[in-house]
């Protein structure tokens, strides 16, 4: 299964994540097959950019998004 999910990025402590479209076997910060928006949770407020019609293309090609994955693009506006 496709999923849309959050690859963790940045140091120690200080996380930045990628939001990507990933096949559901392959690792968290692994392989991927496209990177569709980044999300910041230590900027105040916290930063989400979202490119909104690559998210929609998959999401309606059947990928799922994740919990906080769907949380955050409510947030964009996406869904």
């Amino acid at each position: 299964m496709v999923k849309i999910r959050l690859r963790r990025m940045g140091a120690k402590k200080n996380p930045y994540y990628r939001i990507v479209v990933a096949d559901s076997h392959f690792p968290r910060d692994g392989r991927f097959i496209e990177e569709i928006g980044t999300y910041n949770p230590l900027a105040e407020p916290s930063e989400v950019k979202v490119d909104a019609e690559r998210a929609q293309a998959w999401i309606k090609n059947g990928a799922q998004p994740t919990d906080t994955v769907k949380n955050l693009l409510k947030k964009a506006g996406v869904i």
